[in-house]
């Protein structure tokens, strides 16, 4: 399944948020694949699309970060995904 994930530091969090991610690199755990990420200029706060076979490891991961961030996470579709459900619900119009 994939996910759209979202961040944004906690304003107070900000400096401590840049200083982890220089740790860490903010490398995901176990179960998840990163198609990619991406990071705001001007502001700490980001997306990443993520891949996983169920929600846990992302859950696990927004919770290694959730002291310093708020997240919102999304299921995703791919453009090929979306087009097959769109042709599917017009179908039945």
């Amino acid at each position: 399944m994939l996910f759209i994930a979202k961040w944004t530091a906690l304003p107070t969090a900000e400096q401590a948020a840049s200083e982890r991610f220089r740790r860490t690199g903010g490398a995901p755990p176990d179960g998840i694949k990163v198609i990619g990420r991406w990071h705001a200029v001007g502001g700490v706060e980001g997306l990443a699309i993520c891949e996983c076979a169920t929600i846990e490891p992302l859950a696990a991961w927004v919770l290694e970060w959730a002291d310093l961030m708020s997240f919102d996470v999304k299921p995703g579709l791919t453009d090929e995904q979306l087009g097959v459900l769109l042709t599917a619900a017009a179908e039945k119009k």
